[in-house]
């Protein structure tokens, strides 16, 4: 069995293995590589376990290293999901292996492995973030009826107030929907260059639905498509959204129009626990499922805490609420893209 780094020549195999391979999400198809190095400039390491010429692991890392954050290599930065995925004990082991060596030699203060399932417990963890995952219907009456009662309201009223869903190829129209959720929240937004690179890496798995209301986009969603799952990964809506019901709506659209498309599995994504997207989801009926978030700790003494949950953010948190939209789109994702 050999380590090696991806180039180019491998990255049809890689792709192949990730499809075909059980542990491995999106996040671990090799277009993200491209997207981390274009969309932040940071410095990319995947590694992938080769066994008479066959690949059996793989493992992508980014390297992000701030002034203002620390210096860390990720699998995967700005991805839910990371870490190892292979198909035995002994290319989990030579990736792992081989992932602390790099650490090492990068001096970074920390290895992160963001995993969906439990890899090594003699590691520590995080237990901050968890995930929403859960079966749909081929039926879209069954899943409006599986919505708990006062949440299919919501989507009822979204509905009366005469919003429709459209597949969007603008992207300013997401943008701004988003980058407003992303201020009101106090949290640095990301460049647009970001999302134009998504949809050009991943044309087919990446797309944009945009909820109208009179001709005017009020919430929209961007979303990732992978086997049969479908992913709503970034979203937001203007001021309008909360009364016309409109981010209730728009879910109900994602998940409706998925089914059409033959998707089995609607991924919410992660959250923080005990935060309003944490309970929103839940109004939906789905169920938290912890997420294994697992460090090695190499220059660094205690575990990251990157995140607006830490009371020492609050109030830079606050200042970044009271921005207008526009100064956060300017400013935002000088700091966004060393977050991680």
């Amino acid at each position: 069995m050999e380590i090696k780094n991806l180039d180019h020549s491998a990255r049809p195999r890689w792709d192949r293995f990730v499809e075909r391979c059980p542990e491995a999400s999106f996040f671990h198809k090799s277009g993200w590589q491209s997207v981390i190095e274009r969309a932040f400039g940071h410095r990319t390491h995947y590694l992938y376990a080769e066994q008479d010429g066959t690949i059996v692991g793989v493992l992508p890392l980014g390297h992000v290293k701030s002034l203002l954050f620390g210096n860390a290599l990720i699998s995967l930065p700005f991805c839910v999901y990371g870490g190892i995925a292979a198909e035995s004990g002994q290319a989990r082991k030579a990736l792992d292996e081989a992932a602390c060596e790099l650490a090492r030699e990068l001096k970074v203060d920390y290895l992160e492995m963001r995993n969906r399932h439990q890899q090594r417990q003699d590691r520590p963890a995080k237990d901050l973030y968890v995930t929403f995952r859960k079966e749909i219907d081929p039926d879209p009456a069954k899943n409006m009826q599986a919505i708990p009662r006062k949440q299919r309201a919501m989507v009822r009223k979204g509905i009366s107030a005469g919003l429709q869903s459209v597949i969007d190829p603008c992207i300013d129209r997401f943008y701004h929907a988003y980058a407003t959720s992303v201020r009101n929240l106090g949290t640095p937004v990301f460049a647009k260059k970001y999302f134009a690179i998504l949809k050009d890496v991943f044309p087919e798995e990446c797309e944009i639905l945009s909820i109208e209301h009179q001709g005017r986009v009020v919430s929209s969603v961007l979303n990732f498509y992978f086997r049969d799952e479908v992913l709503p990964y970034y979203g937001g809506g203007t001021d309008e959204a909360r009364e016309l019901k409109a981010n209730d709506f728009m879910y109900w659209e994602v998940m409706r129009r998925a089914v059409e498309r033959g998707t089995k599995l609607f991924d919410y994504g992660r959250s923080k626990q005990g935060t309003g997207s944490y309970r929103f989801k839940t109004h939906w009926g789905f169920q938290p499922e912890p997420l294994y978030y697992e460090y090695e700790l190499i220059n660094g003494s205690k575990l990251p805490d990157i995140n607006p949950l830490n009371p020492k953010y609050r109030v830079l948190i606050a200042a970044w609420q009271k921005l207008p939209v526009a100064v956060s789109k300017l400013i935002g994702p000088w700091v966004a893209r060393n977050l991680g």
